[in-house]
């Protein structure tokens, strides 16, 4: 894959490299078991809530989310997405689609939608008309405050969960864990239904010899299946000190010894 610097003054080798590392970030997005149902991804990405009518005036609004544990998974899946400095950055990758479609009239409002879209829910001082706030106070002590959840989003994300930015956990501290991941939750269905959705976009250019991205991108391993390993080997034993191989081709000194018989290593601490 080449980066910026050794792509130079080539714009499609800098582009296709973006596009690469997308893809592979994107994949793994798309492996994360919150996007094993895709009607249910979207549905959690616009926020759903059940309403119920008490009597007297008052209703009852009702959010169940994935566990705060899964959606942490999720969000250290999409952050790189989110951060325009990565090589993977959604929009850098959209920039790059921009880039290889620009003589394509559809692709090209395609991709000034996408954008406008990405940057009026992701971008935290962006404006938009969608949406809410959360406004505090307290009578007695005089004070108030208020946040919007896309402000509370990012303070779960950058505060609670893949770092620990202090300024922004100081500034949400007051609306507490439970409301942050509650505006959390969207966002991070969002842009996991957006990387997919370009995902398949880069797909279908790929497909129609457009971009001549590397092939292998599409079906490397981006996740492990399986967390367990058993491997058939040739072992070996030596007295404590002695010298290993200087590398993996170097033959082995007189001293190791062949494992033979029944013997079975453990773990030392087993």
């Amino acid at each position: 894959m080449k980066t910026h610097a050794q792509a130079g003054a080539d714009p499609a080798a800098l582009h296709r490299g973006r596009l690469e590392a997308f893809v592979v970030r994107a994949r793994r997005v798309e492996a994360h078991s919150l996007a094993a149902d895709w009607d249910a991804l979207v549905a959690l990405s616009s926020a759903p809530y059940v309403v119920t009518a008490l009597g007297n005036g008052e209703v009852q609004v009702r959010q169940e989310y994935p566990a705060e544990e899964v959606v942490e998974s999720a969000a250290a899946r999409v952050r790189p997405l989110l951060l325009e400095g990565d090589a993977c950055s959604y929009l850098k990758a959209l920039a790059a689609v921009g880039y290889f479609c620009r003589e394509l009239p559809h692709d090209t409002m395609w991709v000034k939608a996408a954008r406008a879209e990405w940057r009026t829910r992701a971008e935290p001082n962006a404006a938009r008309e969608g949406g809410y706030q959360v406004m505090l106070g307290d009578a007695a002590e005089g004070w108030t405050t208020d946040l919007d959840d896309r402000k509370l989003a990012m303070a779960w994300i950058y505060g609670d969960v893949v770092h620990h930015d202090t300024g922004l956990l100081e500034e949400a501290d007051p609306f507490g864990l439970a409301e942050r991941f509650r505006a959390a939750v969207p966002l991070i269905a969002w842009v996991m239904v957006k990387a997919i959705e370009l995902l398949n976009y880069v797909r279908a250019l790929q497909s129609a010899g457009l971009l001549g991205l590397q092939a292998a991108l599409f079906d490397r391993e981006v996740v492990l299946t399986s967390t367990c390993w058993e491997h058939t080997v040739r072992a070996y034993t030596a007295p404590v000190g002695t010298l290993a191989p200087a590398d993996a081709l170097a033959p082995l000194s007189d001293e190791w010894i062949p494992l033979s018989g029944s013997a079975v290593l453990r773990h030392a601490d087993d």
